[in-house]
């Protein structure tokens, strides 16, 4: 009867793609990486990011993975918790997380892993005290900084001078940590990049390295420009990529934001030039991939690449331009969509191409599911350790989407949207302005707005039913509202509290 028991375990086992001896995994994220932004896509020439190109084609793509909330605290809260926003209600930047939140990790130090955080926390506000599930904890305040930082390691803050740069820094302790992990016992890194938030500082090796880069313009940024556009020289133009758009049905916010904090004709209030602040951005992207290279390396050389899982993604995508905008929030691709990559040659055959539509709240289950660790039950993601192995499963083919006004960034509205394979329908919550429903397929660039066309009101009914229904079964209905006291970045207040 053992023997029958051990036998249905080892093949349990199997099945769901895991080992029964758990795997080490380490998960790389970035801030701000928009999804196409990679050397490998092609989507912008001369960009060299090396080692993402390696995990592409050593591992896995993920052509089609999205957030369920473009920014950073609600995001990194999904990861965390497998959560939607309006269920771990860390809907923005400020509002404090719950005490009762359960975070993936610590199902995993329960199953016998040592667990380790490095950088960037910022999940409600801007405490970096340790919290629960990691036996090692290096963190920052806030945004933190990008040259010489002061970390809370294991709630101790040490300061940092002469140049030191946070993406470099950050990924020399979290080696020094793996070289001091026993080797009976699996281990987790979460490696939590400030790059490449704003305002983007690259290495100092880095600084200058695209001077030369030609800028793309996206199709869409000159629509509803004037003379504005008669500044923008430095690249490409690819206006002439647009097929058909309806200027008359684009939202008048988005149209209003492009001369605002988040629009290209008075980014950051004039503060910063569009042309270089791309190039800073593609600079500072290049430290995140050297990271990765870094921590591919030492894996090699210590004999363990070949059963770690290494997962890299994005917290959110970014705007260059489309729309006339910068930034994320809204629910256009740009901002929604993500890079994510995972390499594990035990696991993963080299250059595969995942097409099914993956999100945040998909990273705890799939961790703990390598774990040999059953999904919890407030658990809203589910494991794709399928979509990469020999067994296909069923999956989702809809992703819906949230992003929540902010007292700070007033100029994008609350954003509630649902995306098929085929369409998206997006709706505008809280101001007087005409939803949206595009055809991704004839219309990648979200500039035909077909809300009004008569040959698509079924699937805009069916899409909004839909919409109304997720948020329904899922208690999404209320807006988890909490006072916030700290002003700092609302840019119409002036007080000082």
């Amino acid at each position: 009867m053992r023997k029958i028991t051990c036998f249905f375990l080892l093949l349990s086992a199997t099945l769901t793609g895991w080992s029964q001896k758990p795997r080490n995994v380490i998960f790389i994220l970035s801030d701000d990486h928009r999804y196409d932004f990679m050397g490998f896509t092609g989507k912008v020439p001369g960009l060299e990011t090396p080692n993402m190109d390696r995990l592409a084609k050593e591992g896995a793509h993920f052509l089609n993975a999205f957030v369920t909330t473009a920014l950073c605290s609600p995001s990194r809260a999904s990861i965390l918790t497998g959560q939607y926003a309006h269920t771990h209600t860390v809907v923005d930047n400020e509002a404090p997380s719950p005490a009762n939140l359960i975070l993936f990790p610590q199902y995993l130090q329960k199953q016998g892993y040592r667990t380790g955080f490095f950088g960037k926390w910022h999940m409600g506000g801007d405490n970096d005290d340790p919290r629960p599930g990691f036996d090692q904890w290096v963190s920052f305040k806030g945004q933190g900084v990008y040259y010489n930082p002061t970390l809370n390691i294991n709630g101790k803050r040490v300061e940092y001078s002469d140049s030191t740069y946070i993406t470099e820094l950050l990924t020399d302790l979290s080696i020094e940590w793996l070289k001091k992990q026993p080797k009976n016992k699996p281990f987790f890194l979460y490696l939590s990049h400030k790059a490449v938030h704003a305002e983007f500082q690259p290495a100092r090796s880095d600084k200058g390295r695209y001077n030369n880069i030609e800028i793309q313009y996206p199709p869409s940024m000159f629509l509803t420009a004037t003379d504005s556009s008669r500044k923008f020289t430095r690249g490409k133009n690819h206006s002439s990529e647009l097929k058909k758009y309806n200027l008359e049905d684009m939202p008048e916010w988005v149209k209003a934001q492009r001369y605002s904090w988040h629009g290209v004709d008075y980014m950051y209030h004039g503060q910063t030039d569009f042309d270089q602040f791309y190039q800073d951005y593609l600079e500072t992207l290049l430290g995140i991939d050297a990271s990765i290279g870094r921590v591919l390396k030492y894996l090699e050389e210590n004999g363990l690449d070949k059963e770690t899982m290494v997962i890299y993604m994005g917290d959110n995508g970014f705007s260059f331009g489309e729309h006339g905008l910068i930034d994320k929030r809204h629910a256009f691709e740009e901002s929604m969509r993500v890079p994510l990559l995972a390499r594990c040659p035990s696991l993963i055959k080299p250059g595969t191409k995942v097409k099914e539509i993956v999100l945040n709240i998909d990273i705890a289950p799939t961790i703990l599911d390598m774990a040999g660790i059953k999904r919890p039950a407030q658990v809203e993601g589910k494991s794709f350790l399928n979509l990469i192995g020999q067994k296909k499963t069923a999956w989702r083919d809809t992703v819906f989407y949230e992003y929540y006004w902010e007292n700070a960034f007033p100029q994008t509205p609350t954003q509630f949207a649902v995306r098929t394979s085929r369409y998206k329908f997006i709706r505008s919550h809280g101001v007087w302005d005409i939803d949206q429903l595009y055809d991704m397929q004839e219309d990648p660039y979200e500039v035909n707005n077909l809300i009004r066309s008569p040959a698509h009101q079924e699937i805009a009914k069916q899409l909004n039913v839909a919409l109304w229904r997720w948020l329904e079964e899922t208690k999404g209905l209320s807006i988890p509202l909490k006072p916030i006291t700290n002003r700092k970045g609302d840019h119409r207040y002036r007080g000082t509290w």
